[in-house]
């Protein structure tokens, strides 16, 4: 899939220039990637230039286990426009101790920490038994109501117990959540549409057999949406079987710009103001002001 630009006349703009306008006209931001994973151990300064080069203005790297947190803020302590959560994915719920709501708490003091998570159910893997998911995830949503950050929710093949927990500790007061790396049916969507949550859409979206998921997605309100990669994770076309990295955010825009039928300038705009409406402490990049 090929990402449109706006033409230009190279022989008589400076490149700097360009790149400047490029990123100020974009307006993306990859709300969900792993830039501490080995993946990028090598390269990572020239990944987050890529990013900033593609319009990629800000960045969050996800914590999914306690024990690396410290790595991953480092990460967003040393970029100005890269940010990070605190949280344990539901692969390690089960790892004892269990990280507790006062844990969580205390590392949301920091001013690079912007939300909570990963964390949710996972019942395709099953790494972690059932029931510690469940309990991890309620922890996880204690934190978020506390501490107004927003839950990062992540779910497979758990739908049902997802929506049932979101609906059950909603009655117990709100929180601000969205679903990550969505994959899911409409039943899922729109049930978190009703709670208030936003959706996350990664490269999946540009996969040739995720129909359904983009049927699910075009009738979802734009207001609601956000865009990611889930790096190194889930490069979407044409780079589908490589690394993915934060710059491919824009390949997932681009097609989330055709199902709304908007330009993807537009489309880049709107899911950044989303992201930055449900994330509060992030600050906005002056260039896009």
């Amino acid at each position: 899939m090929t990402v449109r630009r706006a033409s230009w006349h190279a022989t008589t703009i400076n490149t700097s220039l360009i790149v400047k306008w490029y990123k100020t006209l974009m307006q993306l931001v990859d709300s969900h990637c792993h830039l501490n994973f080995p993946d990028f151990a090598e390269d990572l300064d020239a990944v987050i230039g890529r990013a900033r080069e593609a319009g990629v203005g800000v960045m969050q790297t996800i914590c999914t286990k306690m024990h690396e947190f410290e790595a991953i803020h480092a990460i967003a302590a040393q970029y100005e426009d890269v940010y990070c959560s605190v949280g344990v994915h539901p692969h390690e719920a089960g790892q004892a101790p269990m990280v507790t709501t006062e844990e969580l708490l205390d590392k949301t003091r920091r001013e690079k920490v912007i939300g909570i998570g990963e964390t949710g159910l996972d019942y395709y893997y099953e790494h972690s038994p059932r029931q510690e998911q469940r309990e991890s995830f309620r922890r996880h949503i204690a934190a978020s109501r506390e501490s107004g950050l927003p839950l990062i929710v992540h779910t497979r093949d758990a739908d049902a117990d997802t929506i049932a927990i979101l609906r059950e500790e909603m009655k117990q007061g709100a929180f601000p959540a969205l679903i990550h790396c969505f994959s899911a049916g409409p039943e899922l969507a729109h049930a978190c549409i009703d709670l208030g949550l936003y959706i996350s859409l990664s490269g999946i979206l540009t996969f040739k057999k995720a129909e359904i998921l983009r049927r699910t997605v075009s009738a979802l309100p734009l207001e609601r949406l956000l865009v990611e990669t889930d790096a190194p994770y889930l490069a979407p076309l044409p780079y589908r079987g490589k690394r993915n990295e934060p710059a491919y955010t824009a390949q997932t825009n681009a097609v989330l710009a055709e199902l709304k039928g908007i330009g993807e300038e537009e489309c880049a705009r709107a899911t950044s103001a989303n992201f930055f409406r449900l994330f509060t402490k992030a600050k906005r990049p002056a260039v896009w002001e």
